[in-house]
């Protein structure tokens, strides 16, 4: 048994070894309870016969504190000899299989008291969501002559199929309600099934116009067979404002406020702002959208931004507005078509106009030498597609995610700069064991001016990598083609992956291995994979309500050589990076 399960179980806590930490005194009535606690654990984990051998209480020399040493003899456990679904002709037969599959319960482990109730539940599920909302499951457990060897049968009871019959709305005042039955995926006279009840459920929470939502079936003790549903809401407060300031190894301090209107101007329309100030960017978002837009399934968004970007070889202005029509097919799977129209102005930074090598160059990709800077007006045509099987968004254990954007500036929408641009961004997660998930991911992007003529892209929209998400070795914007001086200037072609072993440690505490390699180059499609940058590393994590906290270590296996840092040569080959949530 997991050490570290047994413990989460008990009353008796250890203390923290942080002097600020929470401090648990011994009492020995709650740690006579826990004894036999520790015996109902294992029971209910397939270990009857376990129990505890001994314990010892030592007092340490001051007097302050005591180790606690309990053995225990697990004894042999009632092990799953077979498992038997009668009663479940009435679902298909495709469906009966991947509930077999997919039963926490299997054959020739413990009998787990935990499993044997979710493996009814999902039995009883799968039922309900095939029309049968009163549906019975019966559980019959045979121990054999032996008494170690469990034989489980989970027998269904279907009784008769149902519809879904009127639909009742209450508790909403200012939410009209049009909004909310819009957002329900089944309508009176449809085949009863949980599982749309509970799609569309999500759904109401995700409009986050509600602080509680509610989808129940009425009647069922009458078992009608039009089952009447009631849809009860709780609105919520619909204007909000966040304030938030942190530090972060790239950023340094950061600062950010936010308001947000989740019904504005009514029909769940939502709008807000978003101020930010770092050392890496900062301006001001303004944000409008339109869901429900004709279809249930699309939405359109407006964005305008005044934002500042700072990389060690510019800084950037992008002024301007977009528009995005998306459509959403369900919770994993969506696409997007977009319109952009902004004012992008780039100004040198003066070490690298100081390089006299670099000014024909630099006029080459549409810089004013009189006044180092680079102005133009970007019309852009874009499409984006998102599918995602991940399990946790925060911190995913297994599934995938993959994400590909293309975007067409000029020519259709005239505009200074004329390029094509495409990107793909995939993310996988493999569980090794219940505590160790191998993480993988796999990134490139290029970007295609008209002609070849590198004055027909932006400097704001270059290739960099480096930094906590990326290669760790090195910071943000640290590696892409250098400039004669030594500065990163970013480029028109990039790939990038990386590899992460995650492992939870003890408690709330992880650690990570991780491994990534990559580069930028500065011509389209100048892939050279012998080009690689390499960094390797350790890492801890602790969970948290929001994500987990990171912190990273990064070494350079490939040091960039006549990189400059802030001005210096760059001669130190780690980096070290904090913040919430992991790498990707």
């Amino acid at each position: 048994m997991d050490e570290a399960r047994l413990k989460s179980a008990l009353a008796t806590k250890e203390s923290s070894w942080i002097p600020w930490g929470k401090k648990y005194y011994f009492d020995r009535s709650r740690f006579d309870a826990d004894l036999k606690r520790m015996k109902a654990f294992y029971s209910d984990r397939g270990y009857p016969d376990a129990r505890v051998t001994g314990f010892d209480v030592k007092l340490n020399d001051k007097q302050d504190q005591v180790d606690l040493i309990v053995t225990i003899a697990e004894g042999d456990p009632v092990k799953v000899a077979a498992i038997e679904f009668v009663g479940f002709d009435v679902i298909p037969p495709n469906h009966l299989d991947d509930l077999k599959k997919r039963a926490p319960l299997k054959v020739g482990q413990p009998r787990d008291r935990q499993l044997v109730v979710t493996t009814h539940e999902m039995a009883l599920n799968e039922l309900r969501d095939h029309g049968y909302p009163y549906a019975k499951v019966s559980t019959n457990e045979d121990d054999g002559p032996s008494g170690k060897d469990a034989r489980l049968t989970f027998t269904g009871e279907p009784s008769k199929i149902a519809h879904v019959g009127p639909i009742e709305i209450a508790g909403n005042k200012s939410v009209g309600e049009n909004v909310i039955r819009r957002e329900l995926t089944f309508k009176p006279g449809d085949l009863y099934r949980r599982s749309v009840i509970q799609e569309s459920q999500r759904r109401l929470y995700g409009l986050e116009l509600f602080q509680f939502a509610n989808i129940e079936p009425l009647n069922t003790e009458l078992q009608p067979e039009e089952v009447p549903i009631r849809v009860t809401v709780a609105e919520g407060n619909h204007q909000r404002v966040n304030f938030g300031v942190g530090y972060g190894t790239e950023e340094k301090a950061r600062v950010d406020a936010e308001y947000h209107h989740v019904n504005f101007l009514g029909d769940a329309r939502s709008a807000g702002a978003h101020v930010r100030w770092s050392k890496l960017d900062r301006g001001v978002r303004l944000d409008f959208n339109q869901p429900y837009l004709i279809r249930p399934h699309f939405s359109l968004t407006g964005e305008g931004q005044q934002w500042y970007t700072f990389t060690p070889a510019y800084r950037s202005i992008v002024t301007g507005a977009k528009m995005i029509l998306t459509h959403r097919a369900n919770e994993r799977t969506s696409w997007a078509a977009s319109i952009t129209s902004e004012h992008d102005s780039s100004a040198i930074a003066n070490n690298v106009l100081s390089d006299l090598t670099l000014r024909q160059d630099l006029i080459a990709l549409g810089l004013d030498p009189r006044t180092g800077e680079q102005n133009g007006t970007l019309n852009a045509l874009g499409f984006d597609l998102q599918h995602s099987t991940a399990d946790n968004l925060l911190n995913a254990h297994r599934g995938y995610q993959v994400a590909f954007h293309a975007e067409q500036a000029g020519r259709i929408v005239p505009g200074t700069y004329n390029y094509y641009a495409v990107s793909a961004d995939g993310r996988h997660y493999l569980p090794i064991t219940e505590k160790v998930v191998l993480a993988s991911r796999l990134q490139f992007g290029n970007i295609r001016p008209v002609g070849l003529d590198e004055v027909n892209v932006p400097f704001s929209k270059k290739y960099f990598l480096g930094g906590a998400t990326s290669i760790r070795g090195w910071g943000r914007y640290e590696v892409s083609p250098l400039s004669g001086s030594g500065l990163p200037i970013g480029g028109d072609s990039m790939f990038m992956f990386s590899e992460e072993l995650r492992a939870m440690l003890r408690g709330n505490w992880g650690g990570v291995l991780f491994f990534d390699a990559g580069n930028v180059w500065a011509e389209s499609f100048g892939f050279k994979l012998g080009e690689l940058r390499y960094a390797i590393g350790p890492g801890l994590r602790y969970q948290t309500p929001v994500g987990p906290f990171r912190f990273d270590v990064g070494y350079q296996l490939n040091p960039l050589p006549g990189l400059l840092v802030n001005g210096v040569p760059q001669t130190r080959r780690w980096r070290i990076h904090f913040s919430i949530g992991q790498a990707f």
